[in-house]
């Protein structure tokens, strides 16, 4: 008789994060964990079979087409200057509206954000055009550095989103729904934090003090918003328009909205062939990265079912005497707390095989159908990852920030900056949990 199913669990576990936590990449960690479990649990060496098997299939997946393709058009929008251009004729628009700088940030995060899949380049993007500008006018780091934390973060909820699809395709669920599902939180998201801009300026008005915008007139501002806003949305419907119309797979998607935006890169003469060649590098290099860590945790979310931790982690949750929604808020927590020190990749990849057939168990007492619980409970996950990615002290796009914020800017001012966004976040997420029509809704259609 083999070892409890617990004992496995915490075995598997308490090895995985000493490898982590001595700086082993997230890719070998996962695979020293997976040869030796293979071994120990496959009947030694024929069990590399099996394991070979699941690196290949695992990668060979369809559904995870759409990833490089979604980086691709984040990578040329970024590197063509494109979206530079969307950030000007933003910026005509605005008034002297409280926070306005601040506001242009959250404005142009969520328009980035409907072409990338990359937060990261949010990040960088906004942080190199908005924070010098902000700090000669006087805006304070609350102002500067929190607005675009929270809505570089948004490349991860609004459509296209790399993470999303590869969370989509590691839970085996809809990848074309589930984009749709997380359009809603993900303009939520904008319009929380667009409050609280202009609700703390309004309060506290040396945070953005105002200054005086030349006006400029009308027939010129529509004139740059249709040549430089109106083709990307041409751009947005190519990607989300015809997954929601049922046109177009969300891999056939990507690929006409990766086209479309070379398209749109040439016809604003930024495809340079240097940008082409950094795009295509870094995109391989992110890709490849993120496909390691995929075989890697699909031959692990094996490991755990053939074991029987899974079954057994589905059987404690289920037979715990609690409503449903206060087990999906303990997960969260526990999200929460890992996202402090760890990366959103390795996160999702080390709790997504054990956290999504729990949810399928609670799904009868949630009042949804088992396919209905995943994606919303996805959705709700992948808002934790953005929560990850912007939590002190660890996370990924703070580390971003300090890269290209101004010098003599701290790591504390960074944190304290980010902690209000955090706390819009957090109400979103609430939000999603005690009403999931907010996530169903449009799938629903």
């Amino acid at each position: 008789m083999g070892p409890e199913w617990w004992v496995v669990l915490l075995v598997i576990f308490g090895a995985l994060i000493v490898l982590l936590a001595i700086g082993v990449p997230v890719a070998f960690a996962f695979l020293t964990i997976n040869v030796v479990g293979v071994y120990i649990f496959w009947n030694g060496f024929a069990g590399f079979n099996q394991l070979v098997l699941s690196v290949s299939a695992s990668v060979t997946h369809f559904a995870i087409l759409p990833v490089p393709l979604f980086i691709l058009m984040g990578e040329v929008m970024f590197r063509s200057g494109i979206a530079s251009k969307q950030m000007e004729v933003l910026d005509s628009w605005f008034g002297r509206v409280p926070g306005r700088l601040s506001l242009m940030a959250v404005g142009g995060g969520t328009m980035f954000a409907t072409l990338t899949g990359s937060g990261m380049a949010g990040t960088a993007m906004l942080g190199k055009l908005l924070v010098p500008d902000m700090e000669e006018r006087g805006y304070g780091k609350p102002m500067t550095l929190g607005p675009i934390l929270g809505s570089g973060g948004l490349a991860i909820m609004i459509p296209p989103s790399a993470l999303g699809v590869l969370l989509a395709a590691i839970g085996d669920f809809s990848v074309g729904d589930f984009l749709i599902a997380i359009i809603l939180p993900g303009l939520l998201m904008g319009l929380f934090y667009a409050s609280y801009i202009v609700i703390r300026c309004t309060l506290q008005p040396h945070l953005a003090p105002p200054y005086d915008v030349p006006p400029q007139p009308l027939l010129p501002k529509i004139g740059n918003t249709l040549i430089y806003v109106f083709p990307l949305a041409a751009i947005v419907f190519l990607v989300i328009g015809l997954i929601f119309l049922g046109v177009a797979t969300p891999t056939e998607s990507a690929a006409l909205g990766a086209a479309g935006t070379f398209v749109l890169a040439a016809l604003y003469r930024g495809l340079r062939w240097e940008v082409v060649t950094k795009s295509l590098r870094s995109t391989l290099g992110t890709t490849v990265m993120m496909f390691m860590i995929l075989t890697g945790t699909t031959a692990f979310g094996q490991i755990l079912a053939f074991t029987g931790a899974s079954r057994g982690m589905v059987e404690l949750a289920t037979a715990v005497q609690v409503a449903p929604f206060v087990i999906i808020v303990l997960m969260m927590l526990v999200l929460l707390v890992m996202g402090t020190f760890m990366e959103p990749l390795s996160i999702m990849f080390l709790t997504v095989p054990i956290y999504l057939p729990i949810v399928e168990a609670l799904a009868p007492g949630l009042g949804m159908t088992p396919e209905q619980a995943v994606i919303w409970f996805g959705a709700i996950m992948l808002l934790n990852m953005q929560m990850a990615s912007t939590s002190p002290p660890f996370g990924l796009q703070l580390f971003v920030m300090k890269g290209v914020a101004p010098a003599g800017t701290k790591m504390m001012d960074i944190y304290k900056s980010a902690l209000p966004f955090l706390g819009c976040d957090s109400m979103v997420m609430l939000l999603m949990i005690f009403f999931p029509p907010i996530v169903l809704w449009l799938p629903g259609i």
